[in-house]
């Protein structure tokens, strides 16, 4: 079956170059020119993949990916920034995006990351079985992507909810900022290891408990982070 993807880019030569090659590479290319246009498609057409360029007429794609987190917690989100610009890089993924990508991109990179962000959003691999993660406080239902702790549902992005299915699979294991990359975002990552910080930050303030001392998630200094095992 054929993934639908939304691309939401002012500039024409661009959104038509990278519809002809989504196109040849199976996928279904919805598009938009605005923020506004972008999020009232995303609305009526539901797509797996939106890539969502910063620099847009109208509301910018910040506030494009925070309103379209804010509705499709499980919707795959790709940010197109320009080279250098490493607060607009954290700023899109403090907003929910999954990923970013720099201009000027290479596009087969582009559609590489695309492919895997698909697969580990589980939207290519329709065998995929039901694998429920039980703890003491929490459950993670990989087939239906929902997380609850103590019973209440908590809105996790795909990056947050893979990480916390990688922590619950190893606890006490320590793993570095590359084996992160590695095993979530699941590619050679072109960028820096502030992806990951920034997501750790994300889930934590989610999933930590308010005013308390124990953290699930630790800082190995040096190294990177571990999962504390449940008592």
């Amino acid at each position: 079956m054929d993934n639908k993807i939304l691309i939401i880019e002012d500039e024409d030569s661009i959104r038509g170059f990278l519809k002809i090659n989504y196109k040849k590479h199976n996928f279904i290319v919805i598009e938009a020119a605005t923020g506004e246009e972008g999020i009232a498609k995303a609305r009526i057409e539901n797509p797996e993949i939106v890539l969502l360029d910063i620099m847009l007429p109208g509301i910018d794609g910040f506030q494009v990916c925070e309103i379209l987190r804010k509705e499709f917690s499980h919707m795959g989100i790709i940010m197109l920034t320009a080279k250098g610009q490493d607060i607009d890089k954290i700023k899109g993924l403090e907003n929910g995006a999954d990923d970013y990508v720099l201009k000027p991109f290479n596009t087969m990179e582009l559609i590489l990351r695309t492919n895997s962000l698909l697969r580990r959003l589980g939207q290519k691999d329709s065998g995929e079985r039901n694998d429920t993660i039980d703890s003491e406080v929490f459950q993670l239902d990989y087939y239906s992507q929902r997380v609850y702790k103590h019973g209440r549902e908590i809105l996790l992005t795909p990056k947050e909810f893979l990480l916390l299915k990688l922590f619950l699979q190893n606890q006490n294991k320590a793993f570095t900022r590359d084996e992160l990359l590695d095993k979530v975002w699941g590619y050679d990552f072109a960028g820096d290891t502030k992806i990951v910080d920034v997501n750790i930050r994300r889930l934590r303030s989610k999933i930590e408990d308010k005013n308390s001392q124990t953290m699930y998630i630790e800082t190995v200094w040096g190294t990177g982070y571990r999962w504390r095992k449940e008592n």
